[in-house]
């Protein structure tokens, strides 16, 4: 396999590839630095734990609503202006928690809850970085390239292996602004060596201004829902956020992008990621604070678990973009979802100590990473002319995903004790996902194969 990177990265522009990862990457991290610093806020705020998967989930179902903007954006806009405004606005919760400590005021949970739409920004990276990065490639390459960029997910590793312990020693507000460094080199690379190739439609100002209305309604409504703004409690509120947050931004994207939602293909594997890079992104979002709960370690120790567990999904991503080349996302997609079933499903019958669950841990995040990539394989053989679009689309539903886990982690544990029978609901929802994919596999190999038949 080494060979057959080395032709595919030399098959376009490698600049724009290292830029693209970069970008992802440093982004990535910035977005899931909550769930790495999780167990410090929680200690320090006092947190329950439906408050802790709140907090963890906010920056990912805005990164998910972000991502349809980012889509609708792309179709119209250079990636690099993109990506430029993304990182600026990603570094808003930083010069808010420096001007904090620089003037003494105190950062609340309701603070925590606004910055973290802000980290979504950094997370709907994953729409321009993506396409920008395959745009420079040719087709028989776009499962490797896609998943090469989209390695960038190792960006969590960086969480758990530098804040946790920059936060032992100088306090996580200090430990968060810190990571505002890893935004500026993200900002050089793309100005320097970002490319997007990708034709591009009449350019307009409505994705912008859909965008940023859609930014300040989810920051709105992450706070209103937590506090019971909106005549629902606050319990039922937080479970609400993705459903009206998606809704608001697919309201204000053209009718003519609106139409591919009555795609069964979109649904299908709107499905699919929302199992695969959904359980990804939540469970390294929580996985840290569920260490401390279930096992007691420490919150260092926490957190360079989750880096472990995070590094393993990123490495193994590209590896599930090269198998889904050579016999199809069609029929790798169910094999990895099946084995997200049956890791789910094995701690959802007995919490395991931690050396095995670590094994497992391990295991689950294989099949994460392995899903991801053969997953996006399938967009740009069943959306040529939409690539960038879907790839936002489906990008969403991954952030939808990853929102539930968390949250679902949160409120099973406050009223069981334990996290077995949330185990139990992501395993039997990834079962449905094989299921839908094995129907429909026949009529998906006719175009998810390299040159196969294009719809």
């Amino acid at each position: 396999m080494v060979g057959e990177v080395v032709r595919a990265v030399r098959s376009g522009n490698w600049r724009a590839l290292v830029a693209s990862f970069i970008y992802f990457d440093h982004s990535f991290s910035v977005w899931l630095l909550l769930g790495a610093l999780g167990p410090f806020v929680a200690e320090a705020l006092g947190l329950s734990g439906l408050e802790k998967g709140y907090m963890v989930a906010v920056p990912v179902i805005a990164a998910a609503v972000f991502r349809i903007n980012f889509g609708y954006l792309f179709q119209h806009w250079d990636g690099r202006i993109i990506a430029t405004v993304g990182i600026l606005l990603s570094l808003v919760p930083h010069a808010y928690l420096l001007l904090s400590k620089l003037l003494g005021f105190e950062v609340s949970y309701t603070d925590l809850l606004w910055m973290g739409v802000f980290l979504g920004v950094a997370g709907a990276s994953f729409a321009v970085a993506l396409p920008m990065a395959g745009s420079n490639y040719p087709k028989e390459y776009q499962g490797l390239v896609l998943g090469l960029a989209a390695a960038g997910n190792v960006g969590a590793v960086l969480d758990g292996v530098l804040f946790p312990p920059l936060a032992e020693l100088i306090g996580w507000e200090w430990a968060f602004v810190a990571s505002s460094v890893l935004l500026f080199v993200a900002l050089a690379l793309v100005l320097a060596w970002a490319k997007d190739a990708t034709a591009k439609g009449e350019r307009s100002l409505r994705p912008w201004l859909a965008f940023f209305a859609t930014l300040t309604f989810t920051a709105v409504a992450a706070v209103g829902f937590a506090e019971g703004w909106f005549g629902v409690s606050p319990s039922v509120g937080k479970l609400l956020l993705p459903v009206a947050g998606a809704l608001f931004a697919v309201l204000l994207m053209p009718p003519v992008w609106r139409r591919v939602f009555l795609e069964r293909d979109t649904w299908v594997l709107m499905l699919a990621y929302s199992i695969t890079f959904g359980g990804f992104v939540g469970m390294s979002s929580y996985v840290a604070m569920l260490l401390t709960d279930a096992y007691g370690v420490s919150k260092v120790e926490a957190g360079l678990l989750m880096s472990l567990f995070a590094f393993t999904g990123a490495l193994i991503r590209p590896l599930g973009g090269f198998v889904a080349d050579k016999v199809s996302g069609a029929t790798a997609v169910p094999l990895f979802v099946a084995g997200i079933a049956l890791v789910n499903l094995a701690f959802a019958l007995f919490t395991p100590p931690l050396a095995l669950a670590t094994v497992l841990f391990l295991l689950l995040y294989t099949f994460y990473g392995l899903g991801n990539g053969a997953v996006f394989q399938l967009v740009p053989h069943r959306w040529p002319d939409k690539t960038g679009l879907m790839t936002g689309i489906v990008g969403a539903a991954g952030g939808i995903g990853g929102f539930y886990l968390p949250t679902v982690n949160g409120l099973v544990y406050d009223y069981t004790g334990s996290y077995n029978l949330a185990f139990l609901l992501f395993g039997l929802v990834a079962l449905f996902g094989v299921a839908v994919f094995l129907l429909l596999h026949r009529s998906y190999k006719e175009w998810s194969s390299v040159g196969g038949k294009e719809n």
